[in-house]
């Protein structure tokens, strides 16, 4: 970009030196700022006060003002630097020589010669270079043409983020023939552009529009290239985005599959006073290895509507059951066979909180690997709830919901065995909580009822039946804290014994519905509980006691955690007859859950959990890590699970440098790592390769189960990224895609995007130059 407006006041320049000097006669002093805040375009910055120095200065008023040596002339936030500055009044008419060089927020501009008309803004830079500080890239034009002070044009110009050496051309080099710049309307327009990586052109246009800030933009993203993936060969897709108005805008994504056919992406989103949300659709029309069109849906919507109430829709549905083994990028959820549709309002009346709820699920089944039991859908469901607090320290929680529950479409709606119907609960509670810094005394009394009308009967032949479960719970808890001394060192030890009484009389409900309960996972939070299931229509009988004890060392200055260890365990006073997994519980005391987790060691993070089993002597689930981080972008971690009987796995992440540089400032001592900015080595093209993956591994079955390997090398002014992902899908079926990119430092990045790949898949991966790497995306959202 070109420097602003140079809009000194003619008058104010001719006379700048007699104003000095009459200023340093009265004993006025004028620093010098670094930096000066004010506006540098418009009517405002016309207003803005000039100050020229130089070690000689001399003038005719209202004709000639020259500043020669070392001359500097600031106005606003810019400085204007030459061996020679001269304004010629009458052709309003300024010219800088030698050694010029322009500052503005932070941009640099350097060259031979400049000429403005000042008022008019038109002129040229000859020969200028120039560095943009927030992209931390520049370039050089063979000339830069003002033709106002909102459009520019430069010549010959190019731009890169890669320091020159002397040794030839930088990595990276984008030169155009002609560049327009309009900054009123935000667009540039370049003529003959060409990108070079490594000497050879890899992109090239001979009209290409971009914008000129952060400000979005439409026209055409950087392909997306997958070069191999095992569903569909090879990829490729090129954006465009359409920049509609401030707060709407869409992408539209065409592309081609080798083995598939094209296919059409598009994103629309919106942003207004009341509500918001996006749209996406991506849809294959023919697929050549199905013969049939294939698509994906998904729409979310929030809104404020009239008299406090919101509204929010979420939607998610595809084509067919393969779907999500085909086109596994396009499924944006958690639970790729479980497609949720989701409908919800809720008001605010006072102290109560209104709400109105429909739920349907697209189940995508799988011969290799059937559900069999999936989610109820819920049309419609309707409740309200509130929890208050009463005289004498009372709190009051209420709930109360209206469902009727229907198999989801497809095989599970003819299974007659499912039984449909509806449910009316109400789950209230009355508390006295006594709660102080050292300690907590919470007696409860809950209550859980139900009522059903099913469209088939029961196995005694009712459909209706209804039930009332009562419970009561008393939970207390204490923190005691001493200062002591571990491992030579000032530490603060914490314990916090825990104790959980629970009665539930036993109510059977063998004959009853389950529409959504199941079994809670027994770990540390859930071990705290009253109920053993989720949900409403289970609840666990109990005559119970929880016990348990965790013992903290904190660094006393900043309350960081050293080392956690704990052991909790649950007495029974008579057997429990309902428990998840069916059968009776007639053990006095429970399997013991321990944990433990520690920083002690400098750069070693441990962390433990066994649940174990005291009549057998072994532990039944565990789940032990290791990390070791010895600084930034370099993290190896190990988990081992095992769930004995059912699965038993070892799960190995990494991010490490294999040769080159590290980063500056990383170094192998044990303080804490400061935030870094990646060099790539010395300042040059000549940088680090790291190596990025997590592979886990099925013991039980022999066989890596998923896993993601990969390279990435930081030059410094540019990042290459190729990763390779496998995804299970099946017991015999898996999804391999190769994934690269090049990331040019200040530009753009090129290629298929492994960064969400690496960031959900290897604990502890960091973006190389976090915060550095690119421009800002076009999002009305960030």
């Amino acid at each position: 970009m070109p420097p602003d407006r140079l809009a000194p006041v003619a008058a104010a320049l001719a006379l700048m030196g007699a104003g000095t000097a009459a200023a340093q006669d009265a004993g006025i002093q004028l620093q010098i700022s670094p930096t000066l805040a004010a506006p540098s375009r418009g009517d405002a910055s016309r207003k803005l006060p000039i100050v020229l120095q130089a070690k000689e200065l001399r003038g005719r008023p209202d004709l000639e003002t020259v500043a020669e040596g070392d001359a500097e002339f600031r106005r606003g936030g810019m400085v204007i630097r030459a061996d020679r500055l001269a304004y010629d009044n009458a052709d309003d008419l300024a010219t800088a020589r030698g050694n010029v060089r322009v500052s503005r927020d932070g941009n640099i501009y350097s060259g031979p010669e400049l000429q403005l008309h000042v008022q008019r803004f038109e002129g040229f830079f000859l020969q200028p270079t120039y560095f943009f500080s927030r992209t931390g890239a520049g370039g050089s034009a063979q000339r830069i043409d003002f033709l106002d002070d909102q459009r520019a044009v430069a010549t010959a110009a190019t731009y890169t983020s890669c320091p020159t050496d002397g040794s030839g051309d930088p990595a990276w080099l984008l030169s155009t023939s002609k560049v327009k710049m309009d900054f009123e309307a935000n667009e540039g327009i370049a003529e003959g552009a060409v990108l070079r990586f490594m000497g050879v052109p890899i992109l090239g246009a001979p009209v290409l529009s971009f914008p000129l800030t952060d400000a979005r933009k439409s026209g055409w993203l950087p392909p997306n290239i997958y070069p191999l993936d095992s569903k569909s060969g090879f990829v490729m897709s090129v954006p465009y985005y359409w920049n509609i108005a401030p707060n709407r805008d869409a992408t539209i994504t065409p592309g081609f599959a080798t083995k598939r056919g094209v296919s059409l992406g598009t994103e629309l989103r919106y942003l207004e006073p009341h509500y918001n949300g996006n749209l996406n659709l991506d849809l294959m029309p023919n697929d050549k290895l199905t013969g049939k069109s294939r698509y994906a849906v998904t729409f979310s919507h929030d809104a404020a509507l009239i008299g406090n109430t919101n509204l929010a829709v979420r939607a998610l549905r595809v084509s067919d059951d393969d779907y999500w083994k085909d086109f596994p990028r396009n499924l944006n959820t958690i639970t790729p066979r479980l497609l949720l549709s989701d409908v919800q309002a809720s008001k605010p009346l006072g102290e109560w909180t209104t709400y109105a709820r429909a739920m349907q699920w697209q189940v995508l089944q799988n011969t290799d690997a059937p559900i069999t039991e999936a989610p109820y859908q819920r049309l419609p469901q309707i409740g309200a709830r509130t929890l208050q607090r009463l005289g004498g320290g009372l709190e009051l929680g209420f709930e109360g919901e209206f469902n009727r529950f229907v198999n989801p479409d497809g095989t599970l709606a003819a299974d007659l065995s499912r039984p449909t119907g509806v449910r009316a609960h109400t789950l209230a509670s009355i508390a006295r909580p006594w709660l102080t810094p050292g300690w907590s005394f919470t007696p409860k009394l809950s209550l859980n009822a139900a009522a059903y009308s099913l469209d088939q009967p029961m196995s005694d032949g009712r459909r209706t039946a209804s039930r009332i479960i009562p419970t009561l719970s008393v939970d207390s808890a204490w923190v005691f804290e001493r200062d002591t001394r571990w491992f030579g060192r000032e530490v603060r030890q914490t314990l916090e014994p825990r104790l959980l009484y629970v009665n539930t009389p036993f109510r059977d409900q063998t004959l009853l519905p389950n529409f959504d309960s199941a079994g809670k996972d027994f770990n540390f939070e859930t071990i705290y509980t009253e109920n053993a299931f989720s949900g409403v229509d289970r609840v666990s009988d109990a005559h119970q006691l929880t016990a348990g004890v965790t013992t903290r060392l904190l660094e006393p200055d900043t309350g960081a955690e050293a080392v956690r260890l704990g052991v909790v365990q649950r007495f029974l006073f008579r057997d429990q007859r309902i428990t998840p997994e069916g059968t009776p519980f007639t053990q006095r005391f429970s399997d013991i859950l321990l944990l433990g987790s520690s920083n002690l060691i400098p750069r070693w993070h441990l962390d433990g959990t066994v649940q174990y089993n005291p009549d057998t002597h072994s532990a039944v689930r565990s789940i032990v890590s290791a990390r070791y981080s010895p600084g930034p972008y370099r993290t190896i971690n190990a988990t081992y699970r095992l769930a004995r009987g059912l699965s038993e796995q070892v799960e190995l992440g990494w991010q490490w440098p294999l040769y080159g540089p590290l980063p500056a400032g990383v170094d192998d001592s044990p303080a804490p790592a400061k935030e870094l900015r990646v060099t790539g080595g010395s300042g040059s093209c000549k940088g680090t390769m790291y190596a990025v993956g997590r592979v886990n591994y099925s013991t039980r079955d022999s066989r890596v189960t998923d896993a993601v390997v990969g390279l990435e090398y930081d030059a410094g002014c540019w990042i290459g990224r190729l990763v390779a992902e496998r995804l299970s899908t099946g017991r015999s079926e898996a999804t391999t895609r190769l994934l690269w990119q090049l990331e040019l430092v200040g530009l753009s990045r090129l290629g298929s995007n492994p960064l969400q790949v690496l960031k959900d898949n290897i604990p502890g991966y960091r973006l190389l130059r976090d915060g550095t790497s690119a421009p800002a995306t076009n999002s009305f959202y960030d």
